[in-house]
């Protein structure tokens, strides 16, 4: 058998693959084209052993070393999909974009020059219930009182 078959055969998996990582947006997808892109780097390695006829069968043995790996990413970035669809609700990536730090300081607007009276809270009175907090951008809720 030529060489040329299996390694076309794997260079097409890639690419699919490489296209799934790239287009898709659904989490589980992603790490299923991941999981494909592993098969076609396997398809090489035991395509390449059989045609340099390794007496070691080292190409053999790092594709067993790669589907360990990948059935280890794949438990670990299925129960890391699962958790996020359970908090959010979707397993959409662009969706979870927000789960990143953010650093605060990039928020908060410079205070030098500004007048601490103007700033509700500093001048010992309660911001107006249902404003916008301008330090940190959250909305306080009025608290009942009894």
């Amino acid at each position: 058998m030529h060489l040329a078959y299996p390694a076309v055969l794997a260079a097409l998996l890639f690419c699919v693959g490489l296209y799934g990582v790239l287009a898709r947006r659904n989490a589980i997808l992603v790490l299923m084209s991941v999981e494909l892109m592993l098969n076609a780097v396997n398809l090489n390695l035991v395509a390449f052993d059989v045609w340099l006829r390794d007496t070691l069968h080292s190409g053999q043995a790092l594709t067993l070393f790669t589907i360990a790996i990948a059935a280890a990413e794949i438990g670990i970035g299925l129960a890391i999909v699962l958790a996020v669809y359970r908090n959010r609700g979707t397993s959409d990536i662009d969706r979870l974009r927000d789960t990143a730090e953010t650093d605060d300081a990039e928020k908060l607007p410079d205070s030098a020059g500004t007048d601490t009276a103007d700033t509700p809270g500093t001048d010992g009175t309660e911001p107006t219930p249902g404003r916008a907090d301008e330090k940190t951008g959250k909305t306080k809720k009025a608290e009942a009182t009894t």
